[in-house]
């Protein structure tokens, strides 16, 4: 329980504070002797920071003021309570939140509070009582005003109240002014507080023996009663309440007679909130590993042997038994005793692994992500801290898991850029699960058909040890890959059309053998945008400057980045035209074609408008793997990792969207979709056939994809990197400038340029820009950026900070600067 903020006369410790803030260093706070000798490093503390009170972490302690620190005692402010003895952040947990924060240039608060869950982290509220001044005006009210009165006299009887109970009776704006007069006059102390968590652990009634069963059994019973004794006999002793009864088939009243007469207890006790509880598991099948395969396991397995830092990457092509291999490493590992953890790029993926690692393994595995309820994830991360779950399996933030001895982490389809944290604080998952291995003598695997760029070159210099599944399970053939030019189609057709003749052509032909397609095309809505054919206007984003997607369902004009809203106009907003044209289709329009199209298949969509259901994406997934869907249609969430063996066609639209953007990824992000959606394709006994649509065939990422030749895409694009100087051949960092106003971005953006060619004396750096951002304004900031890039990590870093401190000198304001090191994105 928190500790209470006690008043003492001795000589305080001091700690240092990571805060939850934008801000990259520690603030030191003196430590009331009331709680100090109970603090721990890893210990969430509430403490004053300007004017309002912050949940922090105790990253260090100190007997006595720290050296360096100038200010007097006196204005080292106190922290206020204590609100964890026992640390909820782990000693390793903390050494890894520490790098991340460092490498990534990110604030060590925010990684922190990144790294627990949602639940766990608490906020404050204000607490009023009243003083011994404000008794006294008691006895002469004729000056106070109503409000004040009736608060004074509320709150004199009791020792303490919160603000909130206070604004709920009245008005909240003129309690707080109230409050703060009364304040100010000394009526009344004001104080913050932690407020426990709102998750809590979930408590049942449950019902257990007593008595042995044939005791209870002899014992006077009737029948009900005895219908109790036989369901918690073959409950192994003990069921719930409220299960038993239905059980049984018997009232409340039957249990409780059975406890009057000592046969059974009734009970109190915590019932975990399982997330796979209403949810079948697969049969656990005895796979024989093909040549392949075993020699990869017997690599990492000769690896896990020692307990030293190893890193592979494991190049496998789609359906060459990756998971396999990943299961009988985890096994081994938990064999020695030691702990394993899965990455998973997408919540879509999770349920898929999770039911077969619940199969293999029970109890022994947690499941995390931010898809779980607050109390599933709660629960689950309660399991991972207290020792109860040996294996993890989650997305980006399960990085963080408090796993104890972790001896395998295994990141699957490590090339997917959702291990990148897109916003505050910046982190890749990937890179900091190889850290992670690194601080704790681990092995990690890097498991992917398409590497990052990055990663394979890491695996040509010996960073990484190179392991590849060159072929298919019982050496099923990739799927063949077909170009469709769609310039031929525009010539025969006299239009544009979403759909090819030999595309619709193979739908047909596919479903006419009973087999299953998958329809990609990687964007949603209905229409991209709305275009005036009067005056040549598109509707778009108040906040963002891009344009509104159209989502006929709803009848909605959305902004995909900030969320903004609005009806579908009757008219031109900008002359009043009624001639709006709709151009070009998302998955919603393109589902209603394949539906008119092909009126007698069972279609369904998966995209984040459809699965914004919980649950709707594995319901919908196991409905196609049982053939009770023909055909999904839908983005790339359809691309990884599904294995379903009756799927033997894959079209996919508009593959031109991806090369289009201007990100030197583009190619190898475009490659590594295709390759990863045609393996979706000729998983089973039967072959599997790939269409893609494009207006650009020539270009050497498509080829190479059609071909699924990694090794043919790398040499080709790691030319483009090496002469334009891209990694992974240096070390990148994008700068964000994002304000309201556009010249306080500007001003900043130039004092920072400025910083950085004074700080860049080696010339060891390349600083590009400030240029307006791809897109330049975004949830109603303006978006300015620099680039920097070096040869040098270290030197990046040095530079970068040694420009950061010289901006804010010369009056830049931090707060607008946003630091991205090996960015994934640079829109």
């Amino acid at each position: 329980m928190p500790q209470p903020h006690t008043e003492s006369t001795s000589a305080p410790r001091y700690v240092e504070v990571a805060l939850p803030l934008p801000i990259r260093r520690t603030f030191t706070y003196a430590l009331p002797a009331g709680f100090a000798d109970n603090v721990k490093i890893g210990s969430r503390l509430l403490v004053p920071f300007g004017r309002q009170f912050l949940t922090g972490y105790a990253v260090d302690v100190h007997e006595t003021k720290p050296d360096g620190l100038s200010v007097e005692d006196s204005a080292i402010k106190d922290a206020e309570e204590l609100i964890d003895e026992e640390p909820l952040v782990t000693e390793e947990i903390l050494r890894l939140t520490k790098w991340t924060a460092d490498y990534y240039a990110a604030s060590w608060g925010e990684i922190l509070k990144a790294a627990l869950p949602a639940g766990i982290n608490s906020a404050t509220e204000r607490i009023v009582s009243i003083t011994e001044a404000g008794r006294s005006a008691l006895l002469k009210t004729a000056n106070f005003k109503p409000l004040k009165w009736q608060i004074l006299r509320d709150i004199a009887t009791l020792p303490e109240r919160p603000q909130r109970e206070i604004e709920r009776e009245y008005s909240k704006s003129a309690v707080q002014r109230a409050v703060r007069d009364l304040n100010a006059g000394g009526l009344v102390r004001l104080r913050e507080r932690a407020v426990t968590t709102k998750v809590k652990p979930k408590l049942r009634k449950s019902v257990r023996l007593a008595v042995a069963p044939d005791e209870a059994a002899a014992g006077a019973v009737n029948v009900g009663q005895s219908a109790v004794i036989s369901a918690l006999t073959h409950a192994s002793g003990e069921i719930l309440f409220s299960d038993l009864s239905e059980v049984a088939g018997v009232s409340a009243s039957a249990i409780n007679t059975l406890a009057k007469k000592g046969f059974v207890e009734v009970h109190i006790r915590e019932v975990r909130r399982d997330p796979l509880f209403d949810t079948s598991l697969p049969a656990v099948k005895d796979i024989t590993l093909n040549a392949d395969q075993a020699g990869v396991l017997e690599q990492i397995e000769s690896a896990l042997k020692s307990p030293q830092y190893k890193a592979f990457l494991l190049h496998g092509v789609t359906g060459s038994g990756k998971t396999e291999v990943y299961i009988r490493a985890m096994t081994k590992t938990l064999d020695q005793g030691r702990t394993a953890l899965m990455l998973v790029p997408e919540i879509a993926l999770t349920p898929v692994f999770s039911k077969r690692l619940r199969a293999v393994f029970g109890d022994d595995v947690a499941i995390l992500h931010s898809n779980l309820s607050p109390g599933e994830r709660f629960d689950e991360w309660r399991r991972v801290y207290s020792g109860n779950a040996r294996i993890v399996i989650g997305t980006r933030s399960a990085i963080f898991a408090p796993l104890r001895d972790i001896g395998l982490i295994i990141v699957d389809e490590e090339h997917d850029t959702s291990y990148r944290q897109q916003e505050s604080p910046f982190y890749n998952a990937r890179d900091a699960a190889v850290m992670r291995a690194n601080l704790n003598g681990a092995t990690v695997v890097l498991g992917t058909a398409t590497p990052a760029l990055e990663t394979f070159q890491n695996a040509k210099t010996g960073k990484y040890q190179y392991l590849q599944l060159s072929n298919r399970i019982e050496n099923r053939p990739l799927a063949k890959a077909e170009l469709i030019d769609m310039r031929d189609v525009f010539k025969q057709a006299g239009k544009d059309v979403a759909l090819s003749p030999q595309l619709i052509e193979a739908i047909e032909a596919t479903h006419r053998r009973g087999e299953q397609s998958i329809i990609l095309l990687n964007r949603r809505g209905y229409s991209t945008f709305v275009l005036c054919r009067s005056c040549g206007e598109s509707l778009r984003c108040k906040n963002c400057d891009i344009t509104l997607t159209y989502h006929r369902r709803d009848s909605r004009m959305v902004c995909h980045y900030c969320g903004h809203n609005v009806r579908v106009p009757q008219k031109c907003p900008f002359c009043s035209s009624e001639f709006l044209y709709f151009v070009g289709e998302g998955t919603e329009q393109l589902e209603e074609i394949l539906v008119k199209k092909f009126p007698s298949l069972r279609i369904a969509r998966i995209d984040r408008d459809t699965m914004a259901r919980r649950g709707e994406m594995s319901r919908i997934l196991t409905a196609f793997d049982n053939s009770e869907i023909d055909m999904l249609v839908g983005t790339q969430m359809l691309a990884k990792g599904h294995d379903f063996h009756n799927v033997t066609l894959v079209g996919v639209i508009s593959v031109d969207i991806g090369l289009g953007l201007p990100d030197f990824r583009s190619a190898e992000r475009t490659f590594q979709l295709l390759t990863q959606v045609a393996g979706r394709a000729g998983r089973g006994d039967l072959p599997g056939r790939v269409l893609i649509q494009t207006y650009y065939p020539e270009h050497y990422a498509l080829k190479f994809a059609c071909e699924q030749d990694f090794e043919g895409f790398f040499a080709e694009e790691i030319k483009f990197r090496k002469r334009l100087h891209y990694p992974p051949f240096v070390v990148l960092a994008s700068i964000l400038i994002k304000h309201a106003d556009y010249s306080v971005a500007d001003k900043n953006a130039q004092i920072l340029r400025s910083a950085l060619d004074r700080a860049n004396t080696k010339r060891t750096c390349q600083v590009l820009g400030p240029a307006s951002a791809s897109i330049a304004r975004l949830k109603n900031e303006f978006r300015l950026q620099i680039l920097v890039k070096s040869l040098s990590r270290a030197e990046l870093r040095e530079c970068l900070d040694i420009a950061a401190e010289d901006a804010e000198s010369k009056g830049a304001d931090l707060r607008c600067i946003h630091i991205e090191i090996d960015p994934v994105n640079l829109l």
